[in-house]
């Protein structure tokens, strides 16, 4: 059996990371492994949407859940699923480029992972 390297995250300061305080490096690996499942994306790409702002408006879901008395895998799960059930609306997509319709939360992980290649180049 391999383990599954999870990749650092890249901005300790702000983006989930900052966001989730005491529980960040606990709640990493979590989201990481939770996000990268539902989305199908590889989690390079989930690193890279945690470590931006949209990645801090998913850590604050999470402390929402965990305010609400859940423990910490639950309401990893929670915010999960609440971003899985969005879907990406006319505005969003027009401001973003992202394709109408879509699952919120792949939409925003893919939309990161995108504006992380173009600044690459």
């Amino acid at each position: 059996m391999t383990s599954i390297q999870i990749p650092t995250t890249q901005n300790e300061a702000w983006g989930f990371w900052g966001t989730m305080n005491e529980h960040a490096s606990a709640a990493w690996p979590l989201a990481m492994v939770a996000i990268s499942d539902v989305t199908s994306q590889p989690l390079e790409s989930v690193q890279v949407f945690l470590d931006s702002r949209h990645g801090r408006h998913f850590a604050d879901d999470v402390q929402n859940g965990l305010y609400e008395g859940k423990v910490l895998a639950d309401a990893i799960n929670a915010a999960t699923q609440r971003w899985m059930g969005w879907t990406i609306g006319r505005q969003t997509s027009k401001q973003y480029g992202i394709p109408r319709g879509m699952p919120y939360l792949t939409g925003f992980v893919i939309h990161c992972e995108i504006v992380e290649e173009s600044l690459a180049v």
